[in-house]
Formats: C-alpha cells, sequence, structure tokens
C-alpha cells in the first residue's frame, strides 16, 4: 500500500443493516434552515422543526455517520429513525434527557412538548 492511497471496493455499502426505523414527517416551521447530525438524538432537535417527538425518543437519523439531514425554512421531509445504540445515554445537546434514555420514566416534557405532569 503507498501512503495516502485508496483502495475502494465495488459493490453498494448498506448502513445499519438490521436496524429497525420507523418513518417520521418533519417540517421546518422557522425562517432558517435548520441541520440535523446522524448521531443527534432527534427528539431533542431544533424545536423550529414540528414532529412527532414522543415517537423520536431514544432515536437518530438512520443516515451514514457524519452526515446530516438539512431542512430549509418550510420544507416538508419524511426522515428514517433508528434507536440509539451503545449505553442508551444522552447528555447536553438541548440539556432534556441528560442521563439514561431507558428506566420506565416517560419523555421529559421539554423533549415532547406536553405539559408536565
Amino acid at each position: 500500500m503507498i501512503p495516502g492511497e485508496y483502495r475502494l471496493q465495488e459493490g453498494v455499502v448498506v448502513c445499519n443493516s438490521g436496524r429497525e426505523s420507523i418513518a417520521v414527517d418533519v417540517v421546518n416551521r422557522g425562517d432558517r434552515p435548520v441541520q440535523v447530525g446522524s448521531h443527534y438524538h432527534f427528539a431533542e432537535a431544533n424545536s423550529a422543526l414540528e414532529f412527532d417527538r414522543e415517537a423520536a425518543y431514544g432515536r437518530r437519523l438512520d443516515i451514514p455517520a457524519g452526515t446530516a439531514a438539512r431542512f430549509e425554512p418550510g420544507d416538508r421531509k419524511t426522515v428514517r429513525l433508528i434507536l440509539l445504540a451503545g449505553t442508551r445515554q444522552v447528555f447536553g445537546l438541548s440539556n432534556a434527557v441528560n442521563g439514561r434514555l431507558d428506566g420506565g420514566t416517560p419523555a421529559p416534557a421539554d423533549v415532547t412538548g406536553e405539559a408536565a405532569q
């Protein structure tokens, strides 16, 4: 191999093979473009994006790592979401979870948009 050399393989690379996904309709109601990265907890995405945040809880975009989905103002798109894997812990982002995604407690109100009980 020569330093910096690429060896490309023929065929199709399938991302997230075997991972169950769901479809979610998203509308950008804001006045600026919004990008969401491949591994961002989708339920915590920009508040200008209108979608079923409860369905998106614990999920990320089903796209290749390091890429993003872009939503221009007024855009309506259907995206596919898969479950976050690994330890299923989320910290930071919009600070709605800051811990484990699982554990029997409902999604925080600031993620789903519902009033706190």
